[in-house]
């Protein structure tokens, strides 16, 4: 397993490093200044940052947690993604279970 991502600094912690080492993950960092190679991942946090961050005074821990679960549960069932041939991650992983089984 891979971990890709940029260079900010809660990514190359000592921690999160020994981390990686001790689970045998690898990680891959990409070019300074080319968040493209991170598309995806760039696109989710700008949608996370702009409707649910931005978006919501959390009022404690809790909060937090059950605003962003809301959200990330709305994303991950509800809302077409055009990277999936606009259908909703759920759609695309039964869509592949189903082709795999057929395999």
């Amino acid at each position: 397993m891979t971990i890709v991502s940029d260079n900010g600094t809660e990514m190359t912690s000592t921690a999160i490093l020994k981390w990686c080492q001790e689970t045998r993950i690898e990680w891959h960092y990409i070019a300074p200044g080319k968040p493209m190679q991170n598309g995806f991942v760039e696109s989710f946090n700008g949608s996370f940052r702009d409707e649910c961050l931005n978006e919501t005074l959390f009022s404690t821990l809790n909060h937090a947690r059950a605003e962003i679960t809301a959200w990330k549960e709305d994303y991950n069932r509800n809302r077409p993604h055009s990277s999936l041939g606009n259908i909703t991650p759920c759609e695309f992983a039964m869509k592949m279970a189903l082709e795999k089984r057929a395999a």
